[in-house]
């Protein structure tokens, strides 16, 4: 960092308070649908495909539309297309509000997906370019990522509350006051900017695009639900063959969509893996934690989410610790210490019985939430750090690509090997004399299982119950044990991909030596530093 690199003004950090203010209302709509489902299916009556594409329409549309929004965003300004977005929000959800046809919300779900993918990539690549100090960039990033910690968390609670004490229409009616907020407060409190040489607006690389992320996505959730290997097996394998052809066009064109050749930064590709594979250890487990609480322990959701807030709270506090530890320990080491300590609370859970008592669940939640506010605070601040201001959009676009597509793949792949131990397990300890298609329906969900084990009389109902609560109890266990192994692996990935990479230096500031490679003999050839980072883009300086 020079001594002549602009630090933030009590304006700047102002300025991102009201940044983050989509991304904490994004967190918490994230999972506020899944709490109103029920209510919303009673009062619509949608078929069961409608209730899944209310759910899922809005990630695929926000993760197929991330990479054409900030390329948006780089030509046109990324603070104007920011603003767009916070309108099309805040329509889409006043369209929710009224709907009364199961279209009618799927279509503004769909509207809510354009526009999260609208806001989610402005909101990084404008504090990328609001921050230019390192250190206090990095600080900016831990409370970026805390919001989205505890908006996550919040999520069941204020949704929860909402819909209890009004009705599901106002569970998308409270985005709105945060929308118009944004829209007021950005134009005087967050300055404009965009890339001088933005990369061309293809429409070929759009489709492919959307196509590619929309059709890999779908096929991973289909695959999860069991229902449809064929379709998941085409819908997948055609996502990834259109991804690739993406990556091809862009290589080939002069001036691409998006730098694909970010990639050749090693700190860039460690920071985006970490981050991927994180997020799929973390996503797949604790989906499971949360029926854990409801379905085996028997607490409301409100309940289950208060038990999970100290997780969020302990997540927030970590990002900044690790800000601090940064300036005297390398970020490799703090980076895999952090997922190390995540991979230690998913181990816990390897002694889960279903007497288990909540409250040691939140101690395991909490060490998975200090270890990933450690890691994933800095793995974010290296991706934004290790492009050049005006690069910032295409980072943002590539990091929340990573994070959707960990949710979505942890999701489908540790949910799969949940239910197959459940399954397993269910078909050794379930009771004998069942009535007829009963264990093959409970084997379907935990929740299935429950409800027949109500309807069925005294003892056998009661076994079914046991043996139902057993078998998802061991199966989350080895869920867990096997998050916490690939954890170990990334631990081990983090320390080498990102050994050396320097916690103070930009490579807007690099010399022809390298960006982020710190000065040791390892790495010097002949005695002359190797051309490392961005210098290797082939990119004008």
């Amino acid at each position: 960092m020079t001594e002549n690199t602009p630090r933030a003004t009590t304006r700047t950090w102002i300025g991102l308070a009201v940044l983050v203010l989509p991304m904490l209302l994004i967190a918490i709509d994230g999972m506020v649908l899944v709490f109103a489902l029920a209510d919303i299916t009673q009062d619509l009556k949608p078929t069961g495909t409608q209730q899944l594409w209310m759910l899922d329409i809005y990630s695929l549309l926000l993760a197929g539309l991330l990479i054409t929004m900030s390329t948006l965003g780089d030509r046109f300004g990324r603070r104007k297309v920011l603003l767009i977005g916070a309108v099309v929000f805040a329509i889409a959800s006043t369209l929710g509000a009224l709907s009364t046809e199961p279209w009618m919300l799927i279509g503004s779900r769909a509207l809510l997906g354009v526009a999260g993918a609208t806001i989610m990539p402005g909101t990084l690549s404008l504090i990328r370019n609001m921050f230019l100090d390192r250190n206090q960039r990095r600080t900016a990033m831990a409370v970026w990522s805390a919001m989205g910690a505890l908006g996550a968390a919040a999520g069941p609670i204020v949704g929860g509350w909402i819909i209890e004490t009004f009705s599901w229409h106002a569970a998308f009616l409270m985005n709105i006051p945060v929308m118009v907020l944004l829209l007021l407060l950005a134009p005087f409190l967050v300055p404009e900017s965009k890339n001088p040489n933005p990369g061309n607006i293809d429409v070929a690389s759009i489709v492919l695009s959307l196509a590619g992320m929309i059709s890999f996505v779908y096929g991973v959730k289909t695959f999860a639900e069991g229902k449809e290997p064929g379709i998941g097996f085409v819908t997948f394998f055609a996502g990834l063959l259109l991804l690739a052809l993406f990556v091809i066009r862009q290589l080939r064109m002069p001036v691409p969509m998006i730098n694909v050749r970010l990639f050749k930064v090693r700190a860039f590709t460690g920071a985006v893996l970490t981050d991927l594979l994180s997020i799929f250890s973390l996503v797949g487990a604790l989906f499971a934690l949360t029926q854990f609480l409801q379905l085996v322990v028997g607490l409301s959701v409100i309940q289950s989410a208060l038990w999970m807030l100290p997780q969020a709270a302990v997540s927030a506090f970590a990002g900044f610790i690790a800000a601090a530890l940064v300036k005297r320990i390398p970020t490799s080491i703090i980076v895999s210490v952090g997922v190390l300590i995540t991979a230690g609370g998913f181990a816990t859970l390897l002694t889960l019985t279903p007497d288990t008592e909540p409250w040691r669940i939140a101690i395991a939640l909490c060490l998975v939430g200090l270890g990933a506010g450690v890691g994933m605070t800095l793995t974010n601040d290296l991706i934004m750090s290790s492009v050049r201001p005006e690069q910032s959009g295409q980072a943002a676009a590539i990091s929340e690509s990573a994070y959707e597509l960990g949710t979505a793949f942890g999701t489908a792949i540790l949910g799969s090997v949940l239910l197959g131990f459940y399954r397993t397990g269910l078909a050794d300890t379930a009771p004998a004399g069942l009535p007829a298609g009963v264990l093959e329906a409970a084997k379907e969900t935990l929740a299935t299982a429950l409800l027949y084990a109500q309807e069925l009389p005294g003892k056998i109902g009661a076994a079914l119950t046991t043996a139902a609560t057993d078998s998802f109890t061991t199966a989350l266990a080895w869920t867990g044990g096997i998050a916490a192994l690939i954890l170990l692996a990334v631990a081990v990935f983090a320390d080498i991909m990102l050994r050396g990479v320097s916690a103070q230096a930009d490579p807007a500031e690099a010399d022809d030596e390298g960006a982020f490679e710190e000065r040791n003999p390892a790495s010097t050839t002949s005695g002359r530093p190797q051309r490392q980072g961005v210098t290797d883009l082939g990119e004008p300086r």
